[in-house]
C-alpha cells in the first residue's frame, strides 16, 4: 500500500472520529492533518460560522503562506471534517496577544 493511500484512509479514519464534536472542533482537529504541524503551530482555528472559518495567525510571513493556499485548506479541511467550508478567513494576531 502506498503512503498517499495510507494517508487517505487515515484523513477518513479520522473524519468519522470526529463525528460526534461540534463543527468547530471538528475543524480545529482537522488544522493539524490539513496544513502539516510546522503550519498548524503557526495558525489556530478561532471560529466557523455559515460556511467561514476563522483562523487566527501567529505573523505576517505566514499570514501571507496561508493566503495563498487558502482554496486548497478550505477544500481539505471541508472533505476531512465533514463540515461546509466556503472560506477560510486569516487574521494575524494582535500585538498584545502575543
Amino acid at each position: 500500500m502506498s503512503l498517499e493511500v495510507m494517508r487517505d484512509l487515515l484523513k477518513v479514519s479520522l473524519r468519522r472520529s470526529l463525528d460526534a464534536l461540534s463543527e468547530e472542533d471538528r475543524l480545529a482537529a482537522a488544522w493539524p492533518v490539513v496544513c502539516g504541524k510546522a503550519m498548524a503551530e503557526r495558525g489556530t482555528v478561532m471560529g466557523y460560522v455559515d460556511g467561514v472559518v476563522r483562523v487566527q495567525v501567529e505573523d505576517g510571513a505566514w499570514l501571507r503562506q496561508l493566503v495563498s493556499m487558502r482554496v486548497q485548506l478550505a477544500g481539505e479541511m471541508a472533505r476531512i471534517a465533514g463540515v461546509k467550508v466556503s472560506e477560510i478567513h486569516f487574521e494575524g494576531k494582535r500585538k498584545n496577544e502575543r
